[in-house]
């Protein structure tokens, strides 16, 4: 065969090859809308590959795998949910694969959210299973190589799921989603209390804060309800804290009762004196620092106003005419 000839067929195939891989990397429909595709654990780049198709996105699936080996990207997919769209260029979809881009869920947990109100959070959004998110946290406490855990007295994670706004992918496992609110709460908390000089162990810092938030409504008298707290504390005294009863209850109610305070659980400050055994919600940066730094006061008695505001009082006598007259 002639030179010019040979050269002339193998610059016609190269031609040929090269838009036969412009055909393939080129978007399947620019006007397409994105769609969710999920990516099990595991799943080889054929796989892959073949759900991609399946969903419209590629337009054959062996142009996905050939596309993975040429970039040297065979052992970088990830799993997850991503949202993909036929208007994406074939190896963009790839790259977005191999970064592991997945779909992201933001999740806004509440200052002063129980453990129970965090896990119905989570579970409405769609991440994770109940059953499985409640046993970890009831149970978790040594299961996660986190210091600051390793001092707690028992083994509930309630007041350290750090309240927050969090962006959690759908596919991420139970423990790994816990595991994000933990190493918050290491992030923000841990430098304040150590900052604090440590004057108390930070197991009683979070009981503080859990019961500041939970009583407060006000943020200004976040500092000044932990006065009272460390007040009756240091005389020995019981709390008589309303939110340790409706925790010890299991429900929030809008009045607490005379039965409702016999209610026999070592979180009922009206039983028992000091502080209960752990916190009783998970509270915020306001009220771990009014728990750090509470303000100086006389004050040993509070009452709530139908506004949510209180009247601090100094002496039994004050605390029972200000019962009187804001308590229906």
């Amino acid at each position: 065969m002639h030179v010019r000839q040979l050269l002339f067929i193998i610059l016609a195939v190269v031609v040929a090859a090269g838009v036969v891989a412009i055909v393939a990397v080129r978007p399947v429909n620019p006007d397409g809308e994105p769609r969710l595709v999920f990516i099990p654990s595991g799943s080889s780049s054929a796989e892959i590959g073949r759900r991609l198709e399946h969903a419209g996105v590629i337009s054959r699936a062996r142009d996905f795998v050939i596309a993975v080996r040429l970039r040297g990207l065979t052992r970088s997919l990830q799993e997850g949910e991503y949202r993909l769209s036929p208007a994406m260029g074939l190896l963009e979809i790839v790259d977005r694969i191999a970064r592991g881009a997945v779909v992201l869920y933001p999740v806004t947990i509440p200052e002063g959210y129980t453990a129970q109100q965090i896990v119905d959070e989570l579970v409405r959004t769609g991440l994770g299973d109940r059953e499985e998110f409640l046993r970890l946290i009831r149970t978790g406490a040594k299961g996660f190589d986190l210091e600051f855990l390793d001092a707690l007295p028992g083994t509930s994670l309630e007041g350290y799921l750090f309240p927050d706004t969090y962006q959690i992918p759908r596919h991420l496992d139970e423990r790994a989603a816990i595991r994000l609110f933990l190493n918050r709460f290491g992030e923000v908390v841990l430098p304040r209390w150590r900052e604090s000089g440590r004057a108390r162990a930070l197991h009683q810092i979070v009981t503080i804060a859990s019961m500041v938030e939970r009583e407060a409504r006000v943020p200004a008298e976040r500092p000044l309800i932990a006065g009272v707290i460390y007040n009756r504390l240091a005389r020995g005294w019981k709390l008589e804290v309303d939110a340790t009863v409706l925790y010890a209850l299991g429900r929030h109610k809008p009045i607490v009762t005379f039965a409702d305070l016999k209610v026999d659980s070592p979180y009922n400050t009206y039983l028992y004196p000091g502080l209960p055994p752990g916190p009783i919600a998970n509270p915020g940066l306001a009220a771990i620092d009014a728990a750090l730094n509470p303000v100086k006061t006389e004050y040993l008695y509070y009452v709530a106003k139908v506004d949510g505001s209180h009247v601090f009082s100094r002496t039994l006598q004050e605390h029972q005419a200000a019962v009187r007259r804001y308590r229906p």
